[in-house]
């Protein structure tokens, strides 16, 4: 992995309270100085609009201390397969207008995974290797294809926040790599191990066998990098580290277990997962499944409350139409049939179904919880790819919030549920 290891992780993070826009300005400051950018040409990869961060701060001070010492200072979105952003949406985004790609001097780029035009090959990971780094779980050989850009620039550097997730345990990190600006094949074979593991069990988790995947397709990035990580809440900013990508990710991801994580006494029968704005489908809505997964009850119920949701993925609905949301253990004893569905696709409506065993001989799926929408996706869509309906119109939140063994979990999607062992 080609990182910055002259310079040290500037920074600090608070178990409780946030940190002060000044406080914020400092670290940034004194983690960027370490970091020989003068006269470099600089690419950024920054988060979208589904996630909880401060970029109009950040994008001001990247812009303010970089602008004049560097030969260019340029922004690509790490979109992973979600759709690109307008220029409206960049300008929400950064807190300055964009227009035409540009804000100022500053081009802000959109990743696009689906076109091989925006990509190059950079290597390979040989099958044999990806056995050995999957635990015998797959054994085929995947190219490494990242978006071209990153050939035109000297320096990258990473700056986004991290949080459970339910693919790679924490995202953030070289996770702006990959999937953020990668090729499809990388994007597709991560999230399927990640499925093959189930979101349940490595949700949460720093050290994973994908993690270990996308830290080996960074060794051929080529370009040194390193990372601005941050641990937001929605009330604030709980600490930033800047330094070395994987140094800088692990002490973000060691704060985010402790800011992220809600400790429950004892498993739920039923939960309403809120879900913000920022969702504006189910494929980004469904971190709401994710997050609660681990506090329902076996045989309970999950409520996905966003009534402003009304596409299953704007991205790739027609093929999530088709297949449906299904267990695991379902795909896998039909895999002559749904092997030639993209691993990313298929790992989405795994993670959003949950848990479950499929009886080859009776043809019968049970999944560990039932999950259901309470969105604008009609009835009969909802039962049309295996997932329950409620009518949003009949949720009452203080109704919900009076039922002892039932949770409401508002603006949910970011903060992970969990029950308190012992």
């Amino acid at each position: 992995m080609t990182e910055t290891r002259a310079a040290e992780v500037v920074g600090e993070g608070l178990t409780q309270g946030f940190l002060t826009e000044s406080k914020i300005r400092v670290l940034a400051v004194r983690g960027l100085n370490q970091l020989g950018l003068d006269g470099q040409r600089v690419l950024v990869l920054i988060p979208d609009g589904t996630r909880t961060m401060p970029m109009p701060l950040i994008f001001g001070i990247l812009d303010q201390e970089l602008r004049s010492r560097t030969a260019s200072l340029d922004f690509l979105v790490a979109l992973g397969t979600h759709p690109p952003m307008s220029d409206i949406e960049l300008s929400c985004l950064i807190g300055r207008t964009v227009s035409n790609g540009l804000a100022g001097r500053s081009r802000i780029y959109n990743h696009r995974w689906d076109d091989p035009a925006a990509l190059v090959t950079l290597g390979e990971i040989s099958a044999e290797e990806v056995a050995e780094i999957t635990g015998g779980r797959m054994k085929r050989a995947v190219p490494v294809r990242l978006n071209k850009l990153v050939l035109d620039y000297d320096y990258i550097l990473i700056c986004g926040p991290v949080f459970p997730h339910e693919v790679a345990g924490f995202s953030g990190g070289a996770k702006y790599f990959f999937p953020g600006i990668a090729g499809p094949e990388m994007i597709h074979i991560t999230h399927w191990l990640g499925a093959l593991l189930t979101s349940f069990e490595i949700i949460g988790t720093q050290e994973t066998l994908v993690r270990a995947m996308i830290h080996r397709a960074t060794q051929f990035v080529g370009r040194p990098h390193a990372l601005m990580a941050l641990v937001v809440l929605p009330e604030g900013t709980a600490g930033l580290y800047c330094g070395p990508t994987s140094d800088a990710w692990s002490a973000a991801a060691e704060l985010s277990g402790q800011r992220h994580i809600i400790w429950l006494r004892e498993p739920v029968k039923r939960a309403l997962a809120v879900m913000p704005p920022m969702y504006t489908d189910l494929w980004t809505g469904a971190k709401g499944m994710y997050k609660l997964e681990p506090v329902i009850a076996d045989g309970g119920e999950l409520v996905i409350y966003a009534p402003h949701i009304h596409e299953v993925s704007i991205v790739h609905g027609k093929v999530i139409e088709e297949i449906g949301y299904h267990c695991r253990d379902y795909f896998l004893a039909q895999w002559d049939r749904y092997g030639q569905v993209p691993g990313g696709l298929l790992a989405h409506s795994t993670h959003l179904k949950g848990k479950g065993t499929y009886d080859t001989s009776s043809g019968i799926e049970t999944p560990r919880i039932t999950v259901t929408l309470a969105t604008g996706i009609p009835d009969d869509r909802c039962r049309r790819i295996n997932l329950g309906y409620l009518d949003p119109a009949s949720v009452n939140l203080e109704e919900w919030s009076r039922h002892q063994d039932w949770l409401v979990a508002k603006r949910a999607g970011e903060m992970l549920y969990r029950i308190r062992p012992g």
